[in-house]
């Protein structure tokens, strides 16, 4: 007799890590990040608006919290959003942030909050220019479009208001 069985992959959250919805401090500049929405206009706030730095938390979406890894992620680069509309122009959608888990080398990408530091975010973009091959590849394979020089003037609209 043949019994068919599906064997289910659960994951569940750390219970090492307490409230990662909440404020938190930064694990790479020590500062104090408030996850209010209010301050940031996001809900799932993960990463510091001083120096861009997040934690991998989150596994298969954002907010999920399910990643076990839990290394710090720094900033490599700006992409777009990638859009859902059909007819859509490439870069219609919006500004996000591409992270690089410095323990796993995962990539994700995360929306720009209203408090994170424009200055510095106009700096990922100009360094991003001499990102090394392997991180650029991945970021292809991915499916992650790197902005560079060409976007600077989209880019400074976007996050100054200026034309």
């Amino acid at each position: 007799m043949r019994t068919s069985f599906i064997t289910r992959r659960t994951y569940t959250r750390s219970s090492g890590l307490k409230n990662t919805f909440g404020d938190f401090t930064c694990m790479h500049c020590c500062n104090f990040v408030s996850a209010d929405a209010a301050l940031s206009g996001v809900h799932n706030r993960n990463h510091c608006p001083y120096c861009l730095a997040s934690r991998h938390l989150d596994l298969f979406e954002a907010g999920d919290r399910l990643s076990a890894c839990k290394g710090a992620m720094l900033p490599v680069a700006l992409t777009w959003k990638r859009s859902l509309k059909k007819y859509a122009r490439p870069g219609d959608g919006e500004l996000m942030l591409v992270h690089r888990c410095r323990d796993c080398d995962r990539l994700s990408i995360n929306r720009i909050a209203a408090d994170d530091d424009n200055a510095l975010l106009m700096s990922l973009l100009r360094a991003s220019a001499h990102l090394d091959r392997q991180v650029l590849d991945a970021c292809a394979a991915g499916g992650i479009d790197v902005l560079g020089a060409a976007d600077a003037q989209r880019v400074t609209r976007v996050l100054f208001g200026q034309n």
